[in-house]
């Protein structure tokens, strides 16, 4: 079986990594960062795929890294219930995810503090240059490297990032820090709220150390705002240090003017509920949200997995499943071929651009109703998370 290497080790990452080498594939991870992964105040949605490898082959139960909910509601502004639904849903941290998969990997495997700067390849193998100039060799260089992706860069120059006219005010907030009614209210629904060309949720979510004791979790809040490309975006996105972030702004780096613009706002629009966790969360986080679609995602010995090659918005909640599904693909391809890469990468690539261009179509459709069109309605059954489709 192949030689591979990984670039860049996130949930992606680690993911295609951990199940090459359960096919016996010989794998090494390249992570850039110095010390191991972590996103502070990131919640998401645990889809299948996300936790397929906890599950199926890392012993650890669903139980064991998500909190759930049972209830998808809908508030009107002075908080009363517009609707509400049965849905289970369950919810972890980027953190916990990340950990509990790190923990699976042999410590040998994910290196450190070594980041890749580029790569050739010829018809029989690739060579990947690392920051501090030495290489490695091997016959396949998988590529997860996020939204941000060199490889992409690299592969396709001409594929950019397409702007969707809005971003994602992000936070989160200790159980214990609201009052107990505002506590229960949260503790078993994903809740919503509907406004003007907006919309926001809320949601638990493990706590930072993983704990899933109910008060000890945090609460998760997602809100979708239009902001104007140009000077308004530009504006927004210049954190306290005075540099432009042309992706996120993590906690603690937007501008003290920013926030309170957004706390203002969140006292006036949002249900009284809501606005507890939206003001009362210290360092709240701005996300753009980006679309990038790609026409190929394998390149001889080379290819583009999860955010380096479709970035989808987080409607669907599929984005890490997404991902996570890529690694399994890979798998199961290399396994089928025998090891032979190419014939591999090409069978892959035709499933994975379907689904890749599918969930974006899904996204957009669902960002579209929402921020412009004013077509996003309390129970409808596009809304409920999926990688595959609405519940799939």
């Amino acid at each position: 079986m192949p030689r591979v290497a990984v670039m860049g080790g996130s949930v992606g990452g680690l993911t295609a990594a951990l199940v090459l080498r359960d096919a016996g594939c010989d794998v090494t991870v390249f992570e850039r960062s110095s010390a191991a992964l972590q996103a502070r105040g990131a919640g998401i949605a645990a889809l299948e795929a996300t936790l397929r490898y906890l599950t199926e082959r890392g012993g650890r139960q669903v139980a064991g890294v998500c909190s759930s909910t049972n209830w998808i509601r809908f508030l009107r502004a002075d908080g009363s219930v517009r609707h509400e639904q049965r849905h289970r849903y369950l919810f972890s941290s980027w953190n916990t995810i990340y950990r509990s998969l790190l923990g699976l990997l042999d410590p040998g495997r994910y290196l450190l503090g070594h980041e890749v700067t580029g790569f050739s390849q010829s018809a029989d193998s690739v060579r990947v240059a690392l920051a501090d100039g030495l290489t490695a060799d091997a016959d396949l260089l998988v590529c997860a490297d996020g939204v941000s992706s060199l490889a992409r860069a690299r592969l396709l120059p001409g594929v950019r990032p397409s702007y969707s006219g809005y971003v994602a005010w992000r936070g989160t907030i200790p159980e214990r820090a609201l009052p107990a009614a505002t506590r229960e209210r949260f503790g078993d629904a994903i809740t919503y709220q509907v406004l003007k060309d907006s919309h926001i949720l809320v949601y638990p979510i493990p706590g930072p150390e993983g704990t899933l004791t109910p008060g000890e979790r945090l609460v998760n809040f997602v809100w979708y705002v239009n902001v104007s490309e140009g000077e308004e975006l530009d504006e927004l996105m210049t954190g306290r240090d005075g540099i432009r972030r042309a992706v996120s702004l993590p906690p603690g780096a937007a501008r003290d003017e920013a926030v309170t613009v957004m706390r203002r706002a969140a006292a006036s629009e949002l249900a009284p509920p809501i606005t507890e966790v939206v003001t009362g969360v210290a360092e709240p986080f701005v996300q753009v949200v980006y679309d990038i679609e790609v026409s190929r995602m394998a390149f001889g010995r080379t290819c583009l997995l999860g955010d380096a090659a479709f970035a989808v918005r987080p409607h669907a909640a599929a984005g890490t499943a997404k991902a996570a599904a890529d690694g399994w693909a890979l798998a199961e391809e290399i396994t089928a071929s025998g090891g032979d890469v190419p014939p591999a990468l090409a069978a892959w690539e035709r499933r994975q651009l379907a689904l890749g261009r599918s969930l974006l179509a899904r996204c957009r459709e669902i960002g579209y109703s929402s921020q412009f069109a004013g077509t996003f309605r309390p129970g409808d059954p596009r809304l409920i998370f999926g990688l595959y489709g609405p519940g799939n």
